[in-house]
């Protein structure tokens, strides 16, 4: 059956996540160790026993989600749960194209942390914390959000940030305007509007700062030759080692394809999804895409056992 590894991004996070992963797995310690000398402060401590507004960061969360998502993905391979033939293809939610990139073999964790630091540092900068941000609209078509976006341009500026899957956009920009159509969604024509966990408005032009400060550092960077074919955000089609540095570049001020991206394995003949890291969304938005086919999530220790059932 092919399969498809998808990993998670900014908004996933939660404070404990990992625990059981370190206190079970050599290979998962070592990933926090790495991260933490890296980050030159004990991130995992904040990961473990912190306070979600601190976690929630953008400069905190980056790079923790990314570590944990790798830590799950080491310990599904220690515990001979996964191996290199597992697997057919790898995508990642924004965020989560490192932690894909990190386990298609591309791209070292370290190098992953250190190219966060610098993305997440650049991003956090983008606009003062609390003047911009992001919604899940529910129940809205891309076309009348469209709408609603031009209507109320005089609240403040928004821009359409995923494409998650029918049904299921998010939108990026403005707080006051972000406020404006969480408070007034059904009157908008929405089923409802959720504010996201995020603390920066991505995936906007907002964020052209932080795409230029990344275009500046990638070339530092290098990226092998993938394992498996890895579906890019921008273009929801399977890319390559020379072209990611580009497309991490663009990845930060354009829109997440992500119901393109799994329509697109599907159509390639994915018939089995497994999410790798914090939360269920992607598993949750695979099942919206569609339900022919098998989508399961694994973020904790107890959750391994699910890839016996299938």
């Amino acid at each position: 059956m092919k399969t498809a590894l998808i990993f998670p991004g900014q908004g996933s996070q939660n404070v404990g996540m990992g625990h059981d992963l370190y206190s079970n797995f050599q290979s998962s310690r070592d990933i926090y160790d790495q991260l933490d000398e890296i980050m030159g402060k004990s991130l995992t401590n904040l990961i473990f026993n912190g306070e979600e507004s601190e976690l929630v960061m953008t400069e905190n969360s980056q790079p923790s989600i990314m570590a944990t998502s790798v830590a799950i993905f080491t310990a599904l391979k220690e515990s001979e749960k996964i191996n290199e033939h597992s697997y057919h293809c790898v995508a990642g939610h924004s965020l989560g194209e490192y932690s894909a990139l990190v386990a298609n073999k591309s791209l070292k964790f370290t190098d992953s942390v250190e190219l966060l630091k610098i993305r997440s540092k650049a991003m956090q900068e983008s606009m003062p914390v609390g003047t911009g941000g992001m919604a899940a609209i529910i129940g809205g078509a891309e076309e009348v959000i469209t709408t609603v976006i031009s209507n109320i341009s005089s609240k403040g500026k928004v821009f359409i940030a995923n494409d998650n899957a029918v049904g299921q956009v998010v939108i990026s920009g403005e707080m006051k305007a972000i406020d404006y159509i969480v408070a007034n969604a059904k009157k908008l024509g929405f089923k409802k509007a959720i504010k996201l966990s995020v603390s920066a408005p991505f995936h906007s032009e907002f964020m052209m700062k932080a795409s230029m400060t990344m275009k500046n550092e990638i070339n530092k960077f290098s990226f092998k030759a993938f394992a498996v074919p890895l579906y890019s955000n921008v273009t929801s089609l399977p890319c390559d080692e020379i072209e990611i540095k580009q497309i991490l570049v663009d990845q930060i001020i354009k829109k997440v394809r992500w119901r393109e991206i799994i329509s697109n394995m599907v159509k390639d003949g994915v018939e089995r999804f497994i999410e790798i890291g914090p939360g269920n969304v992607l598993t949750n938005l695979v099942r919206r895409i569609s339900k022919d086919i098998i989508s399961i999530s694994i973020s904790k220790v107890d959750d391994f056992d699910k890839l016996d059932n299938i």
